[in-house]
């Protein structure tokens, strides 16, 4: 309101959206020149379709007053001409938008029209959850969007984070910018703590294949409250989720797994006791992660206690593998949530404390309930003694689903004819990858081939000419803009007329 550029930290939870929503408002009211049409006076640019919604809800509450100002909401999956055409029609003098969306209106000028005219007379642009725009990548985006704002604005950065991509971005795009970071009352100055202090957080310890039976107890436990639990793998509640969205009254959060980030931890927990209400998570560990608790207390502040596991739950793993055995679906569910799980594990980014070789393989296809253990490069040459996989031919299971399962049948029909067209070899099928460094072995093949039959002579142009268009050929090929059979029958094309030529040569030496 002071006409400064701002860099606003606060804890997830405490209102950091009506803290730029009503500054705008005010902003554009105290504006001596009144807003035409076509012109924006306020951009708001946040990282998720889902978020952009919800702050373009709360901005709705406070615009239904003030009829002389329209907002509109530019955000993916929807048809970009109806936004131009929606925005042509009614203006948009707040604009409420992720940066793809944003990024490609200013690029089209040929539709009718010209966004970046239409910002010329912006007040206030918002980075919201600025941290993240970053993670996910936005950054060439947000430069390009940059580029069409006027320099005469009013920036703020808001994040329950502060990044070092963000610190960055505070020194190339605000002007000797304030900073606040928001403390809750009671809380003393010195404490950075960036969870809510009515958060009571906890970790539970329990082996892998003990986790799914703990998780399944605590619900059962607490029928009558509502819980968000977050997984990898298994996607009940993905990231998308962590941040900004406000769902009311959470009284729990349960983390199957702990985020591939500290940040994200943070984030995760604030979707409860927010606003100043009470609220409680829990996160599950393995007994080799139990340093993350630690972990967390220094690098994000955030003090945890422990929560013990129960005894004598029930067990349930047995029922899963008997859900695994009678469908298909369930089968392979499994398998792919293990194999996602192990690929999560290995990307974390504290991975002196997740470290993948550490992992009880084992003990965790147990707790996913396998039947057997997945083919993939991390468990090659590992031999499981605690793992008895099942003794049936797991080909066998059926899917539930009968037309799934009619289809699959139908499936090894075919590849049963194929074996038998093939004399009972199974037919190898090849992938892109495989595809490339064939069509790679090929070529130097052919190069070979050309130089030996020149005799070290040099090679004449018409060859290099060829070898030209196969290497051009093979290129378009690995820009995927022919297909591995367009380009297998080219290469087959040349080679023959290649034959022909050098048929030809020995006729006319003989």
């Amino acid at each position: 309101m002071s006409n400064k550029d701002v860099a606003a930290e606060a804890v997830t939870g405490s209102g950091k959206t009506l803290a730029f929503v009503i500054p705008i408002l005010e902003i554009l009211l105290r504006r001596e020149e009144k807003l035409k049409k076509m012109q924006v006076g306020a951009l708001i640019i946040t990282p998720t379709r889902e978020l952009a919604i919800q702050i373009d809800e709360v901005l709705s509450h406070f615009t239904k007053h003030f009829p002389q100002f329209s907002q509109i909401l530019l955000i993916g999956g929807r048809n970009p001409m109806e936004d131009v055409e929606k925005f042509k029609e009614h203006g948009g003098h707040i604009i409420v938008a992720t940066p793809g969306r944003l990024e490609d209106l200013f690029r089209r000028k040929a539709d009718g029209l010209d966004l970046a005219s239409c910002v010329k007379s912006l007040d206030v642009l918002v980075l919201d959850e600025a941290d993240r725009l970053l993670d996910m990548g936005f950054e060439a985006s947000l430069n390009t969007i940059l580029d069409f704002l006027p320099k005469q604005r009013r920036t703020g950065l808001f994040s329950a984070t502060q990044t070092q991509e963000v610190e960055n971005l505070v020194r190339a795009g605000l002007r000797n910018p304030v900073r606040i970071s928001v403390k809750e009352k009671g809380v003393a100055a010195s404490n950075t703590q960036k969870t809510p202090t009515r958060l009571e957080n906890y970790y539970m310890i329990c082996k892998a294949d003990e986790k799914f039976n703990q998780l399944v107890h605590f619900l059962r436990q607490h029928k009558q409250e509502k819980h968000l639990v977050f997984f990898s793998g298994i996607l009940v509640c993905t990231d998308v989720m962590a941040r900004g969205i406000d769902i009311p009254e959470v009284h729990w959060v349960l983390q199957y797994d702990p985020p591939s980030s500290a940040s994200a931890f943070v984030h995760r927990c604030g979707r409860t006791a927010r606003i100043g209400n009470v609220g409680s998570a829990l996160v599950f560990l393995l007994p080799m992660e139990e340093s993350y608790v630690n972990f967390l207390s220094i690098n994000q502040k955030c003090p945890m206690q422990e929560m013990k596991p129960q005894r004598n739950v029930l067990d349930l793993l047995p029922k899963l593998k008997s859900m695994a055995l009678a469908d298909r679906a369930v089968f392979e569910k499994g398998m792919k949530a293990f194999v996602s799980y192990i690929q999560a594990y290995a990307k974390h980014e504290c991975n002196l404390i997740f470290r993948i070789k550490d992992l009880d393989f084992a003990s965790l296809a147990k707790g996913f309930a396998l039947l057997k253990m997945p083919k993939m490069p991390e468990l090659r040459g590992k031999c499981f003694s605690d793992f008895i996989p099942v003794t049936i031919n797991t080909d066998s299971i059926p899917f539930k689903d009968k037309n799934r399962e009619k289809q699959r049948q139908k499936q090894l029909e075919q590849q049963r004819k194929e074996r038998q067209e093939n004399g009972g070899k199974k037919k190898f099928i090849k992938n892109k990858a495989w595809s490339k460094q064939k069509a790679k072995r090929e070529k130097k093949k052919k190069v070979s081939a050309k130089r030996k039959r020149e005799e070290g002579s040099d090679i004449e142009d018409e060859d290099m000419e060829e070898l030209l268009n196969d290497t051009r050929l093979l290129k378009r090929l690995k820009k995927g803009k022919i297909s591995e059979e367009e380009f297998e029958k080219r290469l087959t094309g040349s080679q023959s007329r290649l034959k022909a030529e050098t048929v030809s040569d020995l006729e006319s030496k003989d």
